[in-house]
C-alpha cells in the first residue's frame, strides 16, 4: 500500500506545476485518500510502525497538495485540508461500523457478530450502558 502509493504521488509530482490547485486536490483525493480510507478497517489492530507508514504516505500527499516543504509541521496543514489522520480513519470506520451493528442497519453477519453485552442473557450491573462485548474485529473482515 506504502509502496503504491509513494509511486502515484511521483507521478502526480510531475503534473503538479501545470495543474490548478482543485485539480491537485481532485486527483491526490482519487488516487491516495481513497486508497487509503478503502480498505482501512482493515488497518485495525496493526503495530504502530505500520500505521505510521501509511500516515506518511498521507502526509506526503498533504505536502503535495498544498506545497508544503518537507520539514513543515504536517497537522496544520492536515487540518486546513479537513483530513482526519489514519489512526482516526480507522477509529472512525470501526465505530461506524459497530454502530451500523448495533442498529440493525449493516449486513446480518456483522449484526450476528457485534453484540451487546447485556444481549448474552446474563444480567450485569452494566446491562443499562451500551457496551460491545469483545471479540477479534479482524474475524469481522474475513
Amino acid at each position: 500500500m506504502c509502496h503504491n502509493g509513494y509511486y502515484q504521488l511521483r507521478q502526480l509530482r510531475l503534473l503538479v506545476r501545470s495543474m490548478s490547485s482543485d485539480a491537485v486536490k481532485t486527483l491526490v483525493q482519487a488516487f491516495i485518500s481513497c486508497c487509503l480510507d478503502y480498505c482501512n478497517s482493515m488497518f485495525y489492530g496493526i503495530t504502530d510502525g505500520l500505521m505510521s507508514r501509511l500516515q506518511s504516505v498521507q502526509n506526503a500527499a498533504a505536502r503535495l497538495v498544498s506545497g508544503a516543504r518537507r520539514y513543515d509541521h504536517i497537522t496544520p496543514v492536515l487540518q486546513e485540508l479537513h483530513w482526519l489522520s489514519v489512526w482516526r480513519q480507522v477509529d472512525f470506520k470501526m465505530a461506524t461500523v459497530v454502530y451500523l451493528s448495533l442498529s440493525g442497519m449493516a449486513s446480518l453477519y456483522l449484526s450476528a457478530d457485534c453484540q451487546l453485552v447485556s444481549d448474552e442473557g446474563r444480567q450485569l450491573r452494566s446491562a443499562n450502558s451500551r457496551t460491545c462485548r469483545q471479540m477479534d474485529l479482524q474475524q469481522l473482515w474475513r
